[in-house]
């Protein structure tokens, strides 16, 4: 029991890093901000780590990437959006690329956009300027989506959610 949490802890550690790294330095400039593909690895945790563990990389590695990238303002929106995005998936299914986590990635994305939407629009005290942000918002959901249905497909083909039930073996 211990090793499994150390692993997860160590998968959740790599995880983070890689969020951070998609959020913060492989993205599109924008007038809100940046639009990335970070999201695809939040969404992976969520299909493979224990929701905690899962909770820590969405909402950490996204809050690492704001407050180190100049866009500390966006970080409290981050976490309390990454973290309800992961509530979205599941890890109990039987692949990470199942009809449920595809599924998932609907309404993962409306709260992201909504969310955003309506941080924007409370820090800004305008309901109207928030929406030029919203194709990016929409671009962001769709290519972290398919980064997540890619690398699941990898993932489940080297069978790792075995990896991780099966205690590395």
């Amino acid at each position: 029991m211990k090793i499994q949490k150390i692993k997860h802890m160590c998968f959740a550690g790599v995880l983070t890093a890689a969020v951070f790294l998609f959020t913060a330095y492989f993205h599109i400039p924008s007038h809100t901000g940046y639009t990335h593909v970070g999201d695809g690895f939040i969404y992976l945790a969520a299909c493979l780590l224990p929701l905690p563990y899962a909770v820590f990389v969405g909402a950490g590695g996204a809050a690492l990437a704001d407050c180190l990238t100049g866009f500390a303002l966006w970080a409290p929106a981050s976490v309390v959006i990454k973290t309800v995005a992961v509530l979205c998936f599941s890890r109990r299914t039987r692949r990470i690329v199942s009809p449920r986590n595809l599924t998932a990635l609907l309404p993962a994305a409306a709260i992201c956009v909504g969310g955003y939407y309506l941080y924007e629009a409370l820090i800004t005290g305008n309901g109207i300027a928030p929406l030029a942000g919203i194709p990016g918002y929409i671009t962001q959901s769709v290519l972290s989506s398919v980064v997540f249905v890619v690398l699941g497909a990898a993932l489940d083909n080297l069978r790792i959610k075995d990896f991780f039930q099966n205690g590395g073996r």
